[in-house]
């Protein structure tokens, strides 16, 4: 899936005209930034945002422990 975003500011001038463009191909959605507020991804120059963000770590977590070494037999 595909998504054009539109600008809230620019709405009224390209959302129709987008849709009409995309309307043939199925794996385009266009769709409106309707997001307020600051942007915390950056951390805004006074902390605001600095104790509300947290990044994690999504990858598992390795098993805990000692693995014994593994040979092969005959060799």
């Amino acid at each position: 899936m595909i998504y054009c975003v539109i600008p809230k500011e620019l709405e009224g001038d390209l959302f129709e005209k987008m849709v009409d463009y995309y309307k043939d191909n199925p794996n385009v959605t266009v769709i409106i930034d309707r997001r307020e507020g600051p942007d915390r991804r950056d951390g805004s120059a006074d902390g605001e945002f600095k104790e509300q963000r947290e990044i994690r770590d999504r990858r598992r977590a390795r098993a805990a422990g000692t693995f014994p070494d593994t040979t092969i037999p005959g060799e």
